[in-house]
């Protein structure tokens, strides 16, 4: 028994897009050769969107899965498999699609509501299968529907509330579904609309007024605001005008308000009833004519000098009869100063201030606008001086002076000069501040400022102001004489000058080894200094600079030169002549020891010319005494400056030229060079 699966496939009956609730087939069928007629079984297994649905096991090539009442929760990718004998096949993957939704069913828990409560809804579709999106509507008369959106992703129902809102009579409410397919989104029908009555809590309220919405300034006017209710709880009743509650009541059908008519309670009037949420209104327009109008209140002067007098007068136009008095307007309230029409004030400066008149006629009191008077006293003689408190401002840099009234009311105008320039004017309280921000040479005198403010007295005069402009250092330099090498023991002069710079200047002179040291400083009205070293050493040898400075705080430095110091001229004879000494006595030595050893080597020879040989050495041994006595004294050498600098020729003396000397041949060998 030999078989082999050709191939398998699903098919859909009647097709695969299917009317929601008509009946649907899903067939799976197995193509199989065999080679020869058997029986054999087959295990179908049908998927949808890879879960198990159906299976059976059958001897026939075809399985049925019927599906009497297509929903729309059948929608999916459907395929089978089929198993025989341990082998196994697969069907290709086929896409059923269930179109259109159940209706769905809507309910309400209520039927009959209260304005300002709420209604719950609730929304199902069954048979479907969630993720589902619901939408409710709520339906008024002449209005467009409002609409809320539900997603649910777990539940086929979904429940929302409705507030009930004032002027909601009748209301209908309805609901339908969407669902996602490939294709977009599929929508359900409408739900049988669902009707609630609405009932008033209570009425729109009443507003009067008495005695009528027309009253004169003075007139008593009674506001009465009242509606019916149907449950007297938490009800409240207020009157308002522009934003202003001017009284309430709670849990009462009625409110009065009665006040004495102003003209500023011309307006409109808001009667408000509240209960929860609900809140009803009545609106309402009252006009209040004018008894008598505001007064006006004058003054003879406004701006006033000291101890002089202004005249405050108050009238209204074509009426005589208030009730007049002329108050100060302060911080802490007003100050009554007469109860009359006119006022006059022999003022001081604590006057200064705000004034209005007041008239009163029938209890109504109208006030005028104020009037300001201003008091001044005159201003003091200025001072100028400058900021930082010296007359004293470095060159290029900015100056900043002071022009100060001790006394005066302010506003005070203050003008700087320099000669007779303006260079500023500002308006302060007590004083003002002038800035030249790059101070030149010729900016070094004639500064001045006034002052005036609005008292007759007019303008002060400061005192004229000179400042001392400083220069500051500019290219210091350094020199030496001698320059360069210095003999020890001897004194240098070293010379510090700058090209420019106000006097006085103070110059430090400094040798630079591994630190800076100063060796000398000085302060000089001078553009130069000398300091003058008076014992060189050869430890001073080195770099030197100097530094200059003054009142501009500015050090400038020099380049460095370098000093060497050397021996002197005596001091290298001394050193020549120690020398020169060493030498002549280690040939001395030589010679005596040459001398000794041939005497003995040759004495026979030596005795036979012993006597003519004698008076020629004793003359050659006086010789060598005499000038190896002038070498040698050292003292004379070093003390006597011309002495050391002569010829040994010149201090042999006149015996020692005349003398005759006699020659000897002298036979002499070669010197040991390890002796």
């Amino acid at each position: 028994q030999v078989f082999t699966f050709n191939r398998v496939e699903i098919r859909v009956l009647p097709s695969v897009e299917v009317k929601n609730g008509a009946p649907m087939a899903i067939i799976c069928h197995a193509d199989i050769s065999k080679n020869t007629d058997f029986q054999l079984k087959h295990n179908f297994t049908i998927f949808k969107d890879g879960k198990l649905v159906f299976m059976t096991i059958s001897d026939k090539e075809d399985a049925r899965y019927d599906i009497p009442v297509a929903k729309s929760s059948d929608t999916g990718d459907y395929e089978c498999t089929v198993k025989a004998d341990g082998k196994l096949s697969f069907s290709n993957s086929v896409y059923v699609w269930v179109s259109g939704m159940t209706k769905p069913i809507l309910t309400a828990d209520k039927r009959e509501v209260l304005e300002g409560e709420v209604v719950k809804l609730r929304c199902e579709l069954p048979e479907e299968v969630p993720p589902l999106e619901f939408f409710f509507r709520k339906i008024k008369t002449n209005s467009a529907p409002k609409e809320k959106r539900v997603p649910e992703q777990t539940q086929n129902f979904s429940e929302v509330e409705y507030y009930v809102e004032e002027g909601d009579n009748i209301l209908q409410f309805d609901c339908f579904g969407k669902r996602q397919v490939r294709s977009g989104w599929e929508s359900s029908e409408h739900s049988n609309k669902t009707l609630v009555t609405v009932k008033e809590p209570f009425i729109k309220p009443t507003l009067t007024t008495r005695p009528s919405r027309n009253v004169t300034e003075g007139d008593q006017i009674e506001f009465e605001c009242s509606t019916v209710v149907a449950q007297m709880r938490n009800i409240e009743i207020i009157l308002q005008k522009n934003r202003t509650i001017l009284n309430s009541v709670r849990d009462k059908k009625l409110l009065k308000y009665s006040a004495v008519a102003t003209q500023e309670d011309s307006g409109e009037y808001l009667c408000k009833v509240e209960q929860g949420a609900v809140s009803k209104t009545t609106k309402l327009n009252v006009f209040v004519s004018e008894l008598f109008p505001k007064p006006t209140l004058s003054a003879s002067r406004t701006k006033v000098d000291e101890n002089e007098e202004t005249i405050l007068n108050c009238s209204i136009n074509g009426f005589q009869r208030p009730n007049f008095s002329i108050v100060q307007k302060s911080s802490s309230g007003d100050i009554l100063l007469k109860k009359s029409s006119v006022l006059t004030m022999r003022v001081t400066v604590n006057d200064t201030g705000s004034y209005t008149c007041k008239a009163e006629v029938k209890g109504i009191v109208k006030e005028s606008k104020p009037v300001r008077i201003n008091v001044y006293a005159p201003v003091s003689t200025p001072t100028l001086s400058v900021v930082s408190g010296s007359p004293e401002v470095v060159l290029g840099k900015p100056l900043q002076l002071i022009c100060h009234s001790v006394m005066g009311t302010p506003p005070i105008t203050f003008t700087f000069y320099k000669g007779d320039e303006v260079k500023k004017n500002v308006t302060n309280d007590t004083y003002a501040i002038f800035l030249n921000e790059n101070i030149g040479l010729n900016d070094n005198g004639g500064y001045k400022c006034d002052a005036r403010n609005n008292h007759s007295s007019g303008v002060k005069t400061s005192n004229v102001l000179n400042v001392t402009v400083i220069v500051p250092i500019r290219d210091a330099s350094l020199g030496s004489i001698p320059y360069g090498e210095v003999e020890a023991g001897s004194e240098t002069a070293f010379l510090c000058s700058v090209k420019e710079g106000t006097w006085p200047i103070h110059f430090k002179f400094f040798k630079k080894t591994d630190r800076e040291v100063l060796l000398h400083e000085t302060s000089e009205y001078s553009d130069r200094t000398i300091w003058h070293k008076k014992t060189m050493k050869r430890k001073d040898t080195g770099t030197y600079y100097c530094m200059a400075s003054n009142r501009a705080s500015v050090d400038v430095r020099s380049r460095p030169i370098t000093i060497s110091v050397i021996l002197a001229a005596w001091q290298k004879g001394i050193i020549a002549a120690f020398v020169l000494t060493a030498i002549a006595g280690a040939v001395a030595v030589a010679l005596w020891w040459f001398l000794c050893k041939k005497k003995k080597a040759k004495g026979s020879s030596m005795e036979m010319s012993g006597s003519a040989l004698a008076p020629n050495l004793t003359n050659e041994k006086l010789t060598r005494q005499s000038s190896d006595g002038n070498y040698y004294s050292g003292s004379g050498y070093i003390e006597d400056n011309e002495n050391h600098m002569k010829s040994p020729d010149e201090s042999k003396g006149p015996d020692l030229e005349s003398a005759e000397v006699d020659y000897t041949e002298v036979e002499v060998s070669t010197l040991d060079p390890h002796r």
